[in-house]
């Protein structure tokens, strides 16, 4: 819209970006059929805002004069000051030549998530008065200008269920709002299906869901052991059960359980942070067992395993927590030692014996 007048030094022609539709009744319309004051600004001039999402109102300025002009550009409203900020070319406008500005309109996106927690108003109100302020000054004769354009703001929240309908209810507020009842009704609970499979994963499951995550998979809950730990732990459940009793499933109960590596790169057990060895043999047996090979004099250990823990801390491994995990997995009829050491460096190791580093 253009607004010019005899004598005007400039002319002000205001275009928004995103029209409001049809609107509901010759007033502005809050929450919950409240009617505030009718304005004054003709139609065309509204603009329709969404939380989370800019909206734009282009200003075109001319110059009627013969000389150049200053100017300086104001907004005011019954509205947040910080929704809108105001993008310029520069403060000049040549005689005859027209200069572009926008103003650009921006809202939180969880405004009306918000609205009640920090407002004291029951209703929020959703249509808004404002208007551009445009101050003008010739530098050449002095003479000072001040014209005005008013327009309206629409705040509605986005509607997923009227692109459904016909485009000529589409433009309807009043059957966008009220579908934007059934929305906010139905929406959570086509969202919980949508992402039903990140409730039924331990890794991202809400932690008051991990009880009955275990207990579907017949897991005893460890409180005692970090959260992360847990869900790890309930999510491979069936893995250690399908490995219990050997020694790739205590080694891999053992990691998850301390977070220590599994180190399957390596090929000697002394050197891995889990190390499990096995002497398994079935004793002195006489006419079968061999002397030196499958049977020794002075006792032993039948059914007998070995298990290191090597770290960088000693804290950093709860030797109580590693002896529980074993027993628990462990074969009944087998025995075991257990060792919780300080891994020790190359250089540590060469000073042992006598050979200092390099």
């Amino acid at each position: 819209m253009t607004q010019t007048r005899p004598g005007q030094s400039f002319s002000l022609q205001l275009t928004p970006m995103q029209v409001a539709g049809a609107l509901s009744g010759t007033g502005s319309e809050t929450a919950l059929g409240a009617s505030s004051e009718a304005i004054d600004a003709p139609p065309e001039l509204s603009l329709l805002l969404y939380p989370g999402e800019p909206s734009e109102m282009v200003v075109q300025i001319k110059n009627l004069e013969r000389n150049r002009l200053e100017l300086s550009l104001h907004v005011e409203g019954d509205f947040p000051s910080d929704w809108c900020r105001i993008g310029t070319e520069g403060s000049e406008i040549l005689p005859g030549r027209q200069m572009d500005a926008v103003l650009y309109f921006q809202i939180a996106a969880d405004l009306f998530e918000q609205h009640g927690v920090q407002g004291e108003e029951p209703t929020l109100k959703l249509d808004y008065q404002g208007r551009l302020v445009v101050y003008s000054i010739d530098p050449e004769t002095g003479r000072r200008q001040v014209e005005f354009a008013s327009f309206r703001l629409h705040l509605r929240p986005r509607s997923l269920y009227a692109k459904f309908l016909p485009a000529i209810y589409q433009e309807l507020d009043f059957v966008g709002r009220f579908l934007k009842i059934f929305e906010q009704a139905f929406e959570p609970a086509v969202n919980s299906l949508d992402t039903l499979w990140a409730y039924l994963d331990p890794i991202t499951a809400p932690q008051g869901l991990l009880p009955f995550l275990a207990h579907w998979v017949g897991w005893t809950p460890q409180s005692y052991l970090p959260l992360n730990r847990q869900r790890d732990l309930i999510r491979n459940a069936m893995q250690i059960y399908r490995w219990r009793g050997t020694r790739r499933g205590l080694r891999f109960y053992l990691h998850l359980a301390t977070g220590l590596p599994l180190d399957d790169d390596l090929v000697r057990e002394e050197d891995k942070h889990i190390g499990i060895s096995e002497s398994f043999h079935r004793g002195f047996i006489v006419g079968e067992a061999r002397m030196g090979q499958d049977a020794t004099l002075g006792g032993g250990q039948p059914y007998h395993f070995n298990v290191q823990i090597y770290v960088d801390d000693l804290e950093r491994v709860d030797e109580q927590l590693v002896r529980s995990v074993i027993e628990q997995e462990k074969p009944a009829f087998c025995t075991y030692s257990l060792k919780v050491g300080v891994r020790q460096t190359v250089g540590a190791a060469l000073e042992q014996v006598g050979i200092g580093s390099s």
